[in-house]
Parts: structure tokens; C-alpha cells; sequence
């Protein structure tokens, strides 16, 4: 933690002054445990803590990985677990009745919690379980019944508050009030003689309020068990010990008194009590505590306050380095994480950049409704109401006032959205993706650089040892075998078996021992898997074990590259299999073998010495260092992953240095650092995933560029970046830091209207580069300038760090950057990435961080990047196709009624039926709409530029087709008049005043029907811009809509039946017609409309062909 602490030694009577002292966290114990307890249980080591420093930095987890609640940890819980951290402190000042009577409070109740006070022996005995066997199956099942399942209670619902959601969100507020208002239009002001189309009216917007709240309930429903039943694909398994085997088991099934293995990269299920932990192990507790530096692990409690001791591991934090082994001690709501979590509310989240940019949207046409609004208000104050007071009354105005707030607001938009957001959860769920929220959807299609790990992500992560070499002899597996079987003069093989099997943090599955070796599971990475199945098939690890044992363990981490495991000699025959002749002679009983395994550019330099091939000692000469050398580079060009293996005795160290002392650490990285015996190398091969050839060329002809940033070997890195497609170019053409000039580089000056071809000319091949992490340190500006040009990039031998700087450096040169990777070294880059992508196969802390979690395999990245880009076009038709009819065509009668005079030719009534109805139906069957063939062909969307709604759109809705639906509509109403003997220049200017020879009754009865016109007129274009709209720069013969799965839209012909089913109820019932002031209306202004439909569609395919044609040209500058 990043407080400032002080260590007090209390003794209590009869007890031993502790010297020397051990620091916190640097034990892990293979002997009894209850004998170093008995001598530690009383000593009392207090926190007082002097300064508090809470940062809001984490690499830890942002939200809970098993979705069981909708808390957001990153900002409800850190306050709420200082504030009870304090109260735990104040209540242990306080009297102890004052904490029984506030035994509800979450302090007191925290407070008495006494797990990490008892010694190991006690807690073992209060949970009646074994730190050797585990519990027992009868055990488990009791204590299932008793605890129940390890999963917090789901929060109380606050269903008033998600009621009033459904009603008054998106736009109810707006139908609710202008139903209102109409209702008053009815009666009182109706009075004395109320129309009936006022009633109708205000039923219709009262009715659509309905139907609107219940569809939000419908939505919210359907969407929660879509996001239930895709985080239930996450695998969340734990390691624990029953009926004295490792098993894995599901978290859910954890019960207290289960014994826990912890390693690095796992995310803690429950509270457990430490009873094992490396020296390196370290937990990120940022999830509860909102403080990022990690807390060391501790045998023995460090602080009284259950909160702060470090003995005790809390559910939800991860453990980001070491291992450890716990009981557990508190499953479900009796964790800390599951207490807290009842005394926070969730949060409020902010809005994703897709709905600001709806909102934006909203605001632009409610900024116009308004606007227009004021105008009919001023008009009718100011002028109508003294010049012409017969024409518009209060009553009128009210319904005109509603009429363009309901025309202009586009109604169906909220529904298409959800309805979006819905199918795309819903596509990503059956490719095996889960998006965690609305901003990793957005942000896909948009991403224009992908950096991805390569171990696990690009590749299989099913690694297996391919070769291994001693001295200058390489071997195959089965080669080395045959040779320990033969020569019995040698024993330099049995040396590699014997290191590769003890210094392995894997651990074989007992559940599969008796299986074929290839089939076994093993606990541990896959490079540990590899080297111990090397092995195994060398000889039984287990009698290995068996005769050397463990007394210390410094884990594999990216900054260090290898691992050290120091051991004690358990039986004397394993001087033989460990051991060169004349070391074994030479072994004392209190000696100490270091072992180590890591990267051979690490460690070959640490040694001094070698395992020659007749297994004897010999100095390491440079001759010697160069054979190993080129065997290093040779199989590193194969693509394969190189792992040198030595050794060091270790004089007299049992007697000298214990792991449990606070310098037994410092000391062992001190020993390894010089004088090792190179044993020999091993090289393990990790395939390729068999799709990423083809992922990586769709991303890249999608203009995404990918690059593998991964600590391996550059040589390793390049090979498999060969492999994946990553770098196309021969080796010989791939560039290296040299290629990076210190000075500003004078860019190209490129002609506007160069073609495409000639700038691929100008351009030449494709540009690699391969980099090492070192190498990434000394770059300045302009070399980072011209590396981000680069269109292939290898990021070889880099640290967390260096991934964060590789992040960053992108970033800031307008790239959105996504990371992929599956490790704990992984995390900080994911998180910090504009979207994180883990595969469900990786580390916990990992899944944690990302956005997006890849469950099966890395090739759905294509589906999510295009369903990425899918729900932004969709969204944008949406409103392309609801803005000409819903808004521009129904907006003009109004303000031709309220300026020109003119009766308006579009009633109020059949206006709301075509924004709630008729439209409102196809723009949701928009949302279905397949990807487009071209759709991975683009360029990603510039976020800064590339808005949802911009003046190309609005043009297009309403120049392009508004003028011509509201041209069309209009013409045929008046002609439609005219036919019948009303003539326009009658109706001009007239403000409702008809010449003496014209019968008002007549005239309402043909203006109704011209209104009627009118209302088909638009219902039937829109079906054609339904299809016009449906592809942005296809024709509708590229795209079909049916009788192709890959493009077909089905559902459009259900909306369209929909739409004329709403124009015959509303004009062919007769009590309804009389109601509405509608007419049923002559049957060859059914054609007509459709005539000017296909006038529609052909102009806009004209204009997609433009586009298509010329791509420079000013048409497709102004397209949408």
C-alpha cells in the first residue's frame, strides 16, 4: 500500500524477542508449518499508520469479471472500504459493549473478525479441514449446505426508479406531455364544440407512450439476460486441495476450509488466510482499496485490523507476482468484497462517445423543433390571431405546437438503437466474444493499430520442447532419451532431466497422471508445461521431487526472464542425477543447489562454466560461447522459443541463510548473477493459431495495421511473425533501428488527386521493422515519428513498461490503439489501451483489464471489428431513413398552413401515425441489416472526424430525398384538388377563407382526402428509401435484400406489410375515418407514389454509382 507504516514489537509475557526479524511476505515454508507457528503465534506486530496516499491508478481490475452485481468496484469501493478500514480502528478504541450492540455495522462486524490473529494450527482446526489431505467430499457437501454457494446475494432491485425509466426515458415525456395538452385542446378549450380528432389524437400519443415504456421493459429484460448469459461464458475455475489431490473446481463451489493454490496472474475467489506465500508475492488489493502499489503477502498477521493485515487475501484482488497457498476462510456475502459490496449503490456511469453522439443528435433537431416552434408561436401571436383570428385558435395552435414537436423528434431512433445494441450482443455472443460494455463496440470500429502478444494469442499456447542440446550436441527429445539409456559412462542428460524437472513451477493434474504423457493436464504456463514434459519423458518427475526438496522459489517474471528454486538434498541418490561425478563427490550434507531456467541472453552470460557431453564440468571458453550462440540463433529463426538451463552449489548455505530471514532473497539473486554451470538449452516450439494468417490479412486490407509486441527473442519474435503473415517481407528486407533516423525526415509531397495506384507505387512494398526493447529506450521524437509510419512492426524483448511507451507513442499520433494479450505482464497495457482485448484463456488480472474478451478464438476479431463498424452504419441509416418523411415532410404543411395560408394538407393526426407507426416499424428493422460487402474494405472511422450525425447526412436526408418526397407529396394532394374542382390559387393565401362560390363542406371533405394522399404518398417512398437506404455506397443488386443469406434482410417485408396495414385501418374504417378526418382515397394514388419510389431508388443508385466511379470526386465528397 502506498501508506508510510511503523513497525511496533509488542511482547506479551513469556515471550521470545523476535530476531531477526522477517520481512512480511518473504517466506514460503515446505516443513511443518505448526513448528514455526508455535514460535510466532504470540508476537504482535502493529501498523500506525502516519500517512495515507490513495491513488486512482491501477492495474488492477475496473469491474467484477462474474458480472454478480452491477457495482463498479474502481469508484464505490475504495471509499467504502477506507471508511470502514477507520471505523474498525475507532471501534477497537471503544468499549467492547458498544461493538456488540453495533454488531450490524460493517466495522464492528469486520472488526471481530479474528483469521488473521490465530495461528495457522487453529485455523486449521476451526474449519476442521487438513493443510495436507484438504477437506473430504462428505466435507464439502455439508459445508455447501451450510454456507451455500460462494456468490454475493443479487442487490435489492430498485424497480420504482427503473419504472419511471421505461415511461419517461428516450422520448415518453414528450408523447406524455403533448398527449396532455391535446387532451386540454378536446376539453375545456374543445368547448362548445370539442373535435373528435383532438380525442383520437391524444389517445394515439397516449397509446404510443404505452407501447414505448413497455418495449424499454422488454429491452432491459431481453438485454440482461443476453449480458447474463454471455459473462456466465467466462471460465473462472480455481485450484484447490480435496481428499489429498489438486483438483480444479469452479469458484461457485468453494466452501471455507478449502485449501487454495494461488499463483500469479489469479484473481482470489474468496478470503483466504495465508499459510504459504513466495518471497515475491504481492497482491493488488486496488479493487477495495483504490490504492495502486500492491501489498506483499505475510504468514503472520501485520496489523490488527483485518482490513490492513497482509496475511489475509481478499476476494476480488488479484495476485500480480509470487504464489501463495491459503484457507480459505469467508466464501459469498461473508467476504470483505461481499459486505462492502452491500453497502454501496452503484454509481452512476458516464456516457460512451456513440450516445453523446445520439445525444448531440437529439439536441440538433430539438434545437430545430424549437426553434420553429417559437417561430409558429410569434407568427400566430403577432399576426394570425389579430389579422386572420378565424384561422388558428388556441386550440389549433396547441395541436400545431404538438404536431412539430412529435414530427421532428424521431420517435423510433431509442428503439433501433437498443434493438442494435441487442443483435450485436448477440452476434458477438455467437461468436464467442463478449464486449463488456456500449464504448469496446464503438471504439472497434475505429481501431487502426492492433498490437497483440504473441504467446497465446497469435499462437496456440500449446508449447512442446522440439530439441534440446548440451554442449555442442543437439538432441531430440527421443534422441536424448535413447542416449541417457545407453551411455551409462554419461550422465549430462540426466543433469537437463533433472533441472528441467525440479526448477518448474508446473505441476502435473493427478486426476490425468495415468494418461498418456501428451494428454496429462499440468497446473502452470505453457513453457513450464513444455520443459516438464520434456522431462517426464526423460524419466518420473516425481522421483525427482522425492529426492531434492524445495526450500525457495523466485518466479518467472517479464522483467527478470527466469526463474530461480533453491533445494536441499532429500535423499543421497539424487547427487547422481543432478549432479556432475566430481561435484557429487564434493557435496556436503549442508549444501544448497540453485537452480535456474530462463532466457538464454540472460543467463549465458552469468556462467562460467558448462556440462561438456560427458557430463563432467568444463570452463566456458568463447568457443563454446559461440556454439551456443549459433544454436540459440538457429532455433530462434525456426520461430522456436529458446530456454537455457543452469545451476550453482551453494556451500554451506543451510547453515548460513534461511529463507525465512529478509536477506535470503537479496542473496540467492546475488548468487545467480555469476558462476553458474550452463546445463544445457531446450527449444520448444508453440504452432501458430491455424486462422491468424487470414486474421491478419482481412484486419489488414481493413486499413487496420497489427503488430506483435512480445517479450521473445527478436530472432523467435520475426520467425513467427513470418508464420502469422505479420511481416511479409524477407528478412533481408526488414529494417532495423539503424533505418531510424535522430533528425526530422522531410515527408513526401503527394498530389491531392493522385490515384490509388500511383500512390501504392510511391509507397513501394509494405515497410518492416523488427525492434528490441532496449532498443525502444533510446528512440527520440523523430524516431517514434517515422516508426509509426511503419506498416509491419515486430516489438521484441519488452517489458510492461516498454508496452505502455509503445501504447502511448501511437496514441499520441492519432491512432486508436488496441491491445490483445492474456498475461499479467499484459494487464497494464490492456487496461491502458483504447481497447483491451483478452483471450478467456488467460490470466485473470488480464480478463480484468480488457474491454473485450476473446472466449474461443483470436479469429473472431474479424466479426467484432465488423460488427463494430455494423452498428455504427446501421445507426446512421436509422436516421437517414427517418428524417425526411418523420421531420422535413411533415414539417412543411405546418409552416405552409401557419405563413402561406395554405389548409394543412397533412393532418396532425396521420403525422404521428407515420413518426410512431409506419416508420417507426422499418427503422427498427434497419438495426438487422447485414454487414456491408465493403465494410471491411474501409479505413477505420476517425473518431474526431467521422461523426454519427454531420452536414453530409443531413443533406442527404434532406435535400436529397426530403425535397423530393416533400415535392412529390405536395404535387400529388393538389393536384388531387385540383382534379376535384378546388383549385390551388382558391386555397393560396387564403387562411381558411374560400371564394363564395366554394362549398366548406365540399372543400374539408376533398382536403381530407388530399390529406390522406398526402399521408400515403410519403408511407409508400419511404419504402423505396428503406431500400435506397440500406447500403451507403453498394447497389441494392450488390447488396440484395433477399435471396442471398450473406446480405438479405427479411424482416423488411414484414415492416412494409405493417405500413400498409396502419394506411387501410386509418383510411378504410369507417367510424375511424370520420373520427381522424381521414378518407379512403382513389386506388391509382397507391401507383403513383410508387412510380416516384422508383424514381427515388434510381436517382440514389445513380448517385452511389457516382461515387463508386469517381471516389475523388465532389459527389462522393458529399456523400454520407
Amino acid at each position: 500500500m502506498a501508506d508510510k507504516v511503523t513497525f511496533e514489537s509488542t511482547a506479551q509475557p513469556g515471550d521470545a524477542v523476535f530476531q531477526p526479524t522477517p520481512r512480511p511476505g518473504a517466506t514460503i515454508r515446505f516443513d511443518s508449518v505448526g513448528d514455526e507457528e508455535a514460535g510466532r503465534r504470540d508476537t504482535v506486530l502493529r501498523l500506525s499508520r502516519t500517512a495515507s496516499n490513495i491513488s486512482s491508478t491501477s492495474i488492477g481490475s475496473m469491474s467484477s469479471r462474474r458480472r454478480r452485481n452491477s457495482i463498479d468496484p474502481a469508484t464505490a469501493f475504495p471509499i467504502t472500504y477506507r471508511t470502514v478500514s477507520y471505523a474498525i480502528e475507532e471501534t477497537k478504541e471503544k468499549e467492547r459493549v458498544e461493538a456488540v450492540k453495533a454488531k450490524k455495522d460493517a466495522a464492528a462486524e469486520l472488526g471481530d473478525l479474528q483469521w488473521h490473529t490465530w495461528s495457522v494450527n487453529e485455523v486449521e482446526t476451526r474449519l476442521s479441514t487438513s493443510l495436507k489431505q484438504g477437506l473430504s467430499k462428505e466435507q464439502v457437501e455439508r459445508k455447501q449446505k451450510e454456507f451455500g454457494k460462494n456468490t454475493p446475494s443479487k442487490p435489492p432491485s430498485d424497480l420504482f426508479s427503473r419504472v419511471m425509466g421505461y415511461m419517461f426515458g428516450g422520448f415518453g415525456s414528450v408523447l406524455l406531455i403533448g398527449g396532455v395538452l391535446v387532451t386540454i385542446t378536446y376539453k375545456p378549450l374543445g368547448n362548445p364544440n370539442p373535435q373528435i380528432a383532438n380525442l383520437a389524437l391524444a389517445i394515439v400519443l397516449y397509446a404510443v407512450f404505452v407501447i414505448q415504456a413497455l418495449f424499454n421493459a422488454w429491452q432491459d429484460w431481453s438485454s440482461s439476460r443476453t449480458m447474463a448469459s454471455i459473462s456466465g461464458m467466462l471460465p473462472d475455475n480455481c485450484s484447490i486441495l480435496r481428499d489429498g489431490n489438486r483438483v480444479e473446481t469452479a469458484a461457485v463451489d468453494l466452501v471455507p476450509g478449502d485449501i487454495l493454490y494461488i499463483k500469479f496472474g489469479n484473481k482470489l475467489p474468496a478470503d483466504v488466510r495465508f499459510i504459504e506465500v513466495s518471497s515475491d508475492a504481492k497482491f493488488d488489493r486496488s479493487i477495495l482499496t483504490g490504492e495502486s502499489q500492491p501489498v506483499p503477502g505475510s504468514i503472520d498477521y501485520t496489523d490488527k485490523n483485518y482490513l490492513e493485515t497482509n496475511n489475509i487475501g481478499m476476494q476480488g484482488t488479484h495476485c500480480i507476482s509470487g504464489t501463495a497457498i491459503g484457507i480459505t476462510v469467508s466464501t459469498g456475502d461473508s467476504t470483505v468484497f461481499g459486505k462492502i459490496a452491500r453497502l454501496t449503490n452503484t454509481p452512476k456511469t458516464g456516457m460512451t462517445p456513440l450516445q453523446k453522439e445520439i445525444l448531440r443528435f437529439i439536441i440538433i433537431i430539438c434545437s430545430l423543433m424549437i426553434f420553429f416552434n417559437i417561430v409558429v408561436i410569434i407568427c400566430w401571436g403577432a399576426w394570425l390571431r389579430k389579422s386572420h383570428p378565424n384561422w388558428i385558435n388556441v386550440a389549433g395552435l396547441i395541436v400545431d405546437v404538438v404536431t412539430v414537436a412529435v414530427a421532428f423528434i424521431p420517435e423510433g431512433l431509442p428503439i433501433a438503437l437498443t434493438a442494435s445494441l441487442t443483435i450485436t450482443a448477440n452476434i458477438m455472443k455467437s461468436n464467442q466474444v463478449l464486449c463488456k460494455s456500449l464504448k469496446t463496440v464503438e471504439t472497434l470500429g475505429a481501431v487502426s493499430v492492433i498490437c497483440s502478444d504473441k504467446t497465446g494469442t497469435l499462437t496456440k499456447n500449446q508449447m512442446f520442447a522440439t530439441g534440446c542440446s548440451i554442449a555442442a550436441l543437439k538432441m531430440t527429445p527421443v534422441e536424448a532419451r535413447d542416449m541417457m539409456i545407453k551411455d551409462e559412462k554419461s550422465n549430462a542428460v540426466s543433469q537437463l532431466r533433472a533441472c528441467a524437472g525440479l526448477c518448474n513451477a508446473g505441476e502435473f493434474d493427478a486426476a490425468t497422471i495415468d494418461l498418456p504423457l501428451d494428454q496429462r493436464k499440468i497446473a502452470g504456463d505453457a513453457t513450464d508445461q513444455a520443459v516438464l514434459r520434456l522431462s517426464e519423458s526423460l524419466g518420473p518427475v516425481r522421483d525427482l521431487q522425492l529426492l531434492w526438496k524445495k526450500t525457495f522459489e523466485l518466479a518467472f517474471n517479464s522483467k527478470n526472464k527466469f526463474m530461480i528454486r533453491t533445494l536441499a538434498l532429500a535423499d543421497p541418490a539424487g547427487l547422481r542425477f543432478a549432479l556432475a561425478p566430481s561435484e557429487a563427490e564434493a557435496w556436503k550434507l549442508d549444501d544448497l543447489l540453485l537452480m535456474i531456467k530462463g532466457a538464454p541472453d540472460i543467463i549465458v552470460e552469468r556462467c562460467t562454466t558448462y556440462i561438456g557431453e560427458d557430463g563432467e564440468v568444463h570452463p566456458l571458453d568463447i568457443s563454446m560461447k559461440t556454439v551456443i550462440e549459433d544454436i540459440k540463433n538457429q532455433w530462434s529463426s525456426q520461430g522456436k522459443r529458446v530456454i537455457l538451463l543452469a545451476r550453482k552449489i551453494l556451500p554451506g548455505h543451510q547453515s548460513i541463510h534461511f529463507p525465512e530471514h529478509n536477506t535470503f532473497e537479496s542473496e540467492i539473486t546475488t548468487q545467480a548473477s555469476s558462476d553458474l554451470t550452463l546445463i544445457g538449452l531446450v527449444g520448444i516450439v508453440d504452432p501458430p493459431r491455424t486462422e491468424i494468417p487470414e486474421v491478419v490479412r482481412i484486419l489488414r486490407r481493413a486499413g487496420i495495421r497489427i503488430f506483435m509486441v512480445t517479450g521473445d527473442f527478436k530472432l523467435t519474435a520475426q520467425a513467427i511473425a513470418k508464420e502469422c503473415g505479420i511481416i511479409t517481407n524477407a528478412p533481408d528486407l526488414v529494417h532495423d533501428i539503424g533505418m531510424l533516423s535522430r533528425d526530422p525526415v522531410e515527408a513526401k509531397e503527394i498530389s491531392p488527386n493522385i490515384s490509388e495506384k500511383e500512390l501504392e507505387e510511391i509507397g513501394g512494398p509494405a515497410t518492416s521493422i523488427t525492434l528490441s526493447g532496449p532498443e525502444l529506450i533510446t528512440l527520440n521524437d523523430c524516431q517514434w515519428d517515422q516508426l509509426c509510419k511503419y506498416d509491419e512492426i515486430v516489438f521484441a524483448r519488452t517489458t510492461p513498461e516498454q508496452k505502455l511507451r509503445i501504447r502511448t507513442e501511437f496514441q499520441k499520433r492519432e491512432n486508436i490503439v488496441g491491445m490483445t494479450g492474456d498475461g499479467v505482464n499484459d494487464a497494464p497495457s490492456l487496461k491502458a489501451a483504447d481497447i483491451g482485448i483478452a483471450l478467456g484463456s488467460g490470466s485473470d488480472i488480464a480478463i480484468e483489464a480488457s474491454d473485450m474478451v476473446l472466449l474461443d478464438s483470436f479469429g473472431a476479431i474479424v466479426e467484432a471489428v465488423k460488427y463494430g463498424r455494423v452498428v455504427f452504419d446501421n445507426l446512421k441509416k436509422t436516421i437517414i431513413y427517418l428524417l425526411p418523411a418523420g421531420t422535413f415532410s411533415e414539417f412543411w404543411p405546418i409552416i405552409t398552413s401557419v405563413i402561406l395560408g395554405l389548409p394543412q394538407i397533412l393532418s396532425s393526426f396521420l403525422m404521428i401515425m407515420i413518426c410512431c407507426l409506419t416508420d417507426c416499424a422499418a427503422a427498427t428493422v434497419l438495426a438487422y441489416e447485414k454487414p456491408e460487402a465493403d465494410v471491411l474494405l474501409r479505413k477505420p472511422r476517425n473518431l474526431k472526424k467521422d461523426k454519427l450525425v454531420d452536414w453530409k447526412l443531413m443533406f442527404h436526408a434532406y435535400i436529397f430525398l426530403g425535397l423530393q418526397e416533400t415535392i412529390c407529396s405536395f404535387a400529388m394532394s393538389y393536384w388531387y384538388c385540383q382534379r376535384r374542382g378546388v383549385h390551388f390559387s382558391a386555397l393560396w393565401l387564403g387562411y381558411g377563407e374560400y371564394p363564395a362560390s366554394y362549398d366548406v363542406n365540399y372543400v374539408n371533405k376533398v382536403l381530407a382526402e388530399a390529406s390522406s394522399i398526402y399521408f400515403v404518398n410519403l408511407v409508400i417512398m419511404q419504402w423505396f428509401n428503406l431500400f435506397a437506404t440500406r447500403t451507403r455506397r453498394l447497389s441494392i443488386f450488390q447488396q440484395p435484400p433477399i435471396f442471398n443469406k450473406a446480405t438479405q434482410n427479411l424482416a423488411l417485408f414484414p415492416a412494409i406489410l405493417f405500413a400498409l396495414v396502419v394506411i387501410f385501418i386509418f383510411l378504410y374504417i369507417p367510424g375511424l375515418t370520420t373520427a381522424i378526418n381521414s378518407s379512403k382515397i382513389p386506388v391509382e394514388y397507391f401507383f403513383f407514389p410508387v412510380a416516384f419510389g422508383m424514381w427515388l431508388l434510381f436517382t440514389d443508385e445513380v448517385r452511389k454509382w457516382w461515387c463508386r466511379k469517381y471516389p475523388k470526386g465532389l459527389v462522393a465528397k458529399m456523400a454520407w
